[in-house]
């Protein structure tokens, strides 16, 4: 990755805009484990980014940024700025963040307001399972993490060792929760959160494929908010984008984050780009139209 760090001074006030550059393009300077992407801002450096935006068309022909946050104004003040200085504002992704506002309630009064299937799921297996809960970083507990991530449903992990090392970090910093679930002294599932600033954020879960009739995934949630609410008072979980199907349960809002292609429509190179864009937005006005059944 190479980073490319836009910035802007007026007096006290500064905006930065944390890139990095592709082959033809440039792109937030995020990976693949950011819960979102924003620039950073000092009181009124907001002001900034159109002059920002303005100094980069000079010299870029097309930016991609995803994950802003639109309930404070990120997006649309980013849009915004792209816009006046003469940018293509395109829609990228739009992903779902559901998220658990705790409203100063007990981990008690949490679950009684989660459905009924999810209580008596943790009511019927928590007794099969042992859990053990780590806010400090040990080699033998991530090998652990990872071998049950190994073992489980999902993809080969996107960068180990970056998380690895994140977890590292975090762990020193005081913030890293872990969980592990053993049946019969075997570890069967391993969840990633760290809580920071109030906020408990869900990284990474997994458990082996085996011991799903065992629903280790769920008892050990439940240990984890558990943890977090009583424990660490925190005021707000946050599950990181994706509509997987059992979020819900859990959770209890949505947010969105959204993405942005940003074209200068100057470049001829960009036409192509701003086509597609075009034929996509027709499509979905027509799918907006068209009458049900």
């Amino acid at each position: 990755m190479a980073p490319l760090f836009a910035i802007a001074r007026e007096g006290a006030e500064i905006a930065i805009l944390p890139l990095a550059r592709r082959r033809d393009y440039l792109t937030d300077l995020g990976n693949f484990y950011a819960f979102w992407f924003r620039p950073i801002l000092s009181a009124d450096g907001g002001a900034l980014l159109p002059a920002l935006a303005r100094d980069l068309r000079r010299r870029h022909a097309r930016i991609q940024l995803a994950s802003l946050p639109t309930e404070d104004g990120t997006a649309a003040l980013v849009a915004d700025a792209f816009r006046a200085s003469g940018w293509l504002v395109c829609a990228g992704d739009d992903l779902p963040n559901h998220i658990l506002e705790v409203g100063g309630r007990s981990y008690a009064e949490y679950l009684a307001g989660r459905p009924g299937k999810l209580r008596s799921t943790i009511k019927r297996k928590a007794g099969k399972l042992t859990i053990e809960l780590i806010d400090r970083f040990a080699e033998e507990v991530w090998n652990t993490y990872e071998d049950i991530y190994a073992n489980s449903w999902k993809p080969a992990e996107f960068q180990p060792e970056f998380l690895r090392n994140f977890g590292r970090r975090e762990g020193a910093a005081g913030r890293l929760r872990m969980g592990i679930a053993r049946a019969d002294g075997v570890p069967v599932a391993a969840q990633l959160w760290t809580v920071e600033s109030g906020t408990a954020y869900i990284h990474k879960l997994s458990h082996t494929g085996e011991s799903a009739a065992l629903s280790p995934g769920t008892v050990l949630s439940a240990a984890l908010f558990e943890r977090v609410i009583d424990h660490d008072r925190v005021s707000r979980i946050d599950f990181g984008t994706g509509d997987d199907g059992y979020k819900p349960d859990w959770m209890e809002s949505i947010r969105q984050r959204v993405g942005f292609d940003l074209i200068d429509p100057r470049r001829p190179r960009n036409w192509a780009a701003i086509a597609k864009h075009s034929v996509r937005r027709a499509r979905r006005r027509l799918a907006l139209t068209r009458p049900a059944g």
